[in-house]
């Protein structure tokens, strides 16, 4: 992987293990010469990231939306910025830069941009890996219901198990490298056209 988006909060969160994960893997991206693209923010888990991919010497890219362009909130010092004119666009460019899709503890952001980056795999629109760093159990819930809709009948096994999860950033990242896609032959119960 060249690249890989990260999604995360636009605030740092309640934990200070939060933080220091997003830190973590700035660092270790920069290790394995993969760059990141993120929000473009500089509060938050986002700016926490961002600073630590720069401070090592990495590519930060950041994408980001016109009407969130206020001087508190993007970033200016980045290897690149994108400004687009609305969230859709967001999410095509950065989906167009990454070849991987990392979220770490965020809001509704964060869960929106994530879930979109999994539909499109499992509807086969990409091949590339989707992750949850899931610092502190972040994420338990979020696991939990992906097995109910699998218990439930409503998500495949094979879509299910598309989630790659894991607590530690440097075994998530090993295991998005070793990612083999799935074959789609069908989807929901439907022959693919």
């Amino acid at each position: 992987m060249k690249r890989v988006a990260v999604y995360c909060g636009s605030c740092m969160g309640s934990r200070v293990e939060y933080r220091q994960a997003a830190e973590e893997l700035g660092h270790l991206l920069v290790a394995r010469n993969i760059g990141l693209v993120y929000g473009g923010g500089r509060v938050g888990l986002m700016g926490a990231i961002a600073k630590s991919v720069l401070d090592d010497g990495g590519e930060a890219i950041g994408v980001i939306p016109r009407f969130l362009e206020k001087e508190e909130i993007v970033h200016r010092h980045l290897t690149e910025l994108h400004l687009v004119d609305t969230m859709h666009q967001r999410k095509m460019k950065m989906a167009e830069l990454a070849e991987g899709f990392i979220a770490m503890p965020g809001g509704f952001g964060t869960l929106e941009e994530w879930f979109e980056m999994l539909t499109w795999a499992q509807i086969g629109q990409h091949q590339k890996p989707v992750a949850l760093l899931n610092v502190s159990g972040y994420f338990d819930p979020l696991l939990e219901m992906i097995d109910r809709g699998y218990e439930e009948c409503f998500i495949r096994p094979e879509f299910r198990d598309m989630v790659i999860r894991d607590s530690d950033p440097a075994r998530l990242l090993d295991r998005m490298e070793s990612f083999k896609p799935i074959k789609l032959e069908k989807w929901n119960g439907l022959e693919k056209v």
